[in-house]
């Protein structure tokens, strides 16, 4: 006998599952299939059906038809008994003997019919025999798995070793740029912090302390006896320069592997005269500095409208010699009713009710002074704002994704306020897996892909009267709208909402007033598009 395919077809004559096993062609395997259902009778179990070139084999299966098409001559007998085993070997692989039950499990069917019949001919071998022939190939196929498995986990561990020692290496370089632990706490994060809940009073010295959450200060900074000389730490050269230089030595390798990949890699570059690196604010130089700071944190539904708005303020103080900290703040509120404030629990309220002015409620104290390398302060005044108003977001961005064909065209327009001026804009847009960078058609401003999280950067480096629209268009594979979204902004801006100014710094023991200088920043906390 020599078995041409042996499919199972639905009745309807859709082939589900077919597997040939001689040298035809497809066109002449599929109209043979094509033709049975019009030769096919009914009522019978299990018959043959012969026209002038093949023999149809073939037994009902609830709603379908195990099919085996042979020569006209072979064997019938053979030809039944290989039925036979093809009819038991289905329900051992698809317990759900339906259209959806066949599809889902034809690659184990078709495994199972090879083993079965081999160039055509039927193999002694038994419906057991079968089934331990094809675990026997799965099991090779899941210990190449494990070990494609063990070595992706073995890449891992080196990339965490890898990344551990790039962050050794830069608390390192901090120690020795700064002094130490202490003074790397007290720089490692130029955040101011909302929370007044973290200053007290000093029972024995006065004025403000702190739990050293972002703010610190020292508690006997109110004390009038003077301070002891500096640890000689910071002045101390680092430790460990050998270990240091041969960390830093294969952390530049590691960089340098990651460029080779095409990941940008942004420089760390050591502050020179006059700058200074982003993450930490620059060091104050006036006798008093006095900060005010908002964080934005909005949500923007994509087919518009506001989901979250909300805006949270902080003015903070830093003084750097004792002597200037008998003084009283005198600030604008700006006239925005929908921004809340509230004050330190010791600053005297009546005073800022009445004339605007931060001071504390005993005059007779200073404020304390800052730390060398603290530029966070101390918190004065805190407000929020919030709102469902659509008209005050600074930033809107719309996104259209839209497919024709086999591609997916995305344009992307962003409208700002003319309000602020925002800088440093970078909208992030995340992408389908990609084979090659997204075809850029037009863009106001530049773009960069990064393969690795498969996203595309979208940075204009400043947002003001004269470019306050802009779009991109880019051109992706099919993929579906929701994969572009959530898109994430970040900028800073140099106003506020609240629009609080310093006015003037009023000197509580006579004499002329300190020099002071104030610094204001709007940034973004958390701002999507979802």
């Amino acid at each position: 006998m020599v078995v041409l395919a042996a499919s199972i077809i639905s009745k309807s004559g859709k082939a589900l599952v077919s597997r040939q096993f001689v040298d035809m062609s497809r066109i002449r395997i599929e109209g043979l299939l094509a033709a049975f259902p019009k030769l096919v009778g009914t009522g019978k179990q299990h018959t043959y059906v012969e026209t002038e070139n093949v023999r149809y084999v073939y037994q009902p299966i609830e709603a379908l038809y195990l099919l085996l098409v042979t020569n006209k001559q072979s064997n019938i007998l053979e030809d039944l008994e290989t039925l036979r085993l093809l009819s038991k070997l289905v329900p051992e692989y698809s317990p759900s003997l339906d259209e959806e039950g066949i599809c889902k499990t034809a690659f184990e069917l078709i495994f199972a019919f090879d083993e079965a019949i081999s160039l055509g001919h039927k193999e002694s071998v038994t419906v057991a025999q079968v089934k331990q022939y094809c675990e026997m190939e799965s099991h090779e196929e899941k210990l190449h798995k494990l070990v494609m498995q063990s070595k992706i986990n073995e890449t891992k561990d080196v990339m965490k070793r890898k990344a551990s020692e790039i962050d050794k290496s830069k608390i390192d370089k901090s120690r020795g740029e700064k002094g130490g632990f202490m003074a790397l706490q007290m720089t490692g994060s130029g955040r101011i912090d909302s929370s007044f809940s973290d200053m007290s009073i000093s029972g024995g010295g006065g004025g403000f302390g702190s739990s050293g959450h972002g703010l610190g200060v020292d508690v006997e900074s109110f004390s009038s006896k003077p301070k002891g000389r500096p640890s000689t730490a910071a002045n101390a050269p680092p430790k460990g320069l050998g270990m240091k230089l041969g960390k830093t030595q294969r952390a530049n390798q590691f960089l340098e592997s990651l460029k080779a990949e095409g990941e940008v890699i942004l420089e760390d570059v050591q502050p020179s005269a006059g700058h200074s690196r982003s993450s930490v604010p620059l060091p104050p130089v006036d006798p008093v500095t006095l900060t005010i700071e908002e964080r934005l944190n909005v949500t923007l539904k994509r087919d518009g409208g506001v989901s979250n708005f909300d805006v949270q303020g902080t003015l903070s103080l830093q003084i750097l010699n004792q002597e200037d900290g008998l003084i009283q703040v005198q600030i604008e509120t700006g006239d925005n009713p929908g921004v809340l404030f509230k004050t330190h629990p010791n600053i005297n309220k009546e005073l800022f009710s009445n004339e605007n002015t931060l001071g504390l409620k005993d005059p007779n104290r200073p404020f304390p002074t800052g730390q060398t390398g603290d530029a966070s302060g101390v918190g004065l005044l805190k407000w929020r704002m919030q709102s469902m108003d659509e008209s005050v977001v600074p930033l809107t961005i719309n996104c259209w994704p839209s497919v024709s064909g086999s591609e997916t065209y995305v344009s992307i327009e962003y409208e700002a306020s003319a309000v602020f001026d925002l800088q440093n804009v970078v909208i992030t847009v995340p992408l389908p897996a990609l084979r090659e960078p997204p075809n850029v058609r037009q863009i106001d401003g530049e773009w960069r892909y990064d393969p690795r999280s498969s996203f595309l950067e979208w940075s204009i480096l400043l947002i003001d009267n004269s470019n306050q629209s802009g779009s991109l268009e880019f051109v992706v594979p099919p993929a579906d709208p929701s994969v572009f979204f959530p898109i994430n902004v970040r900028f800073t801006a140099a106003k506020t909402f609240s629009d609080v100014k310093v006015v003037n710094v009023l000197p509580l023991k006579g004499g002329p007033p300190p020099k002071f200088s104030q610094r204001t920043q709007l940034v973004t906390e958390n701002y999507q598009v979802v």
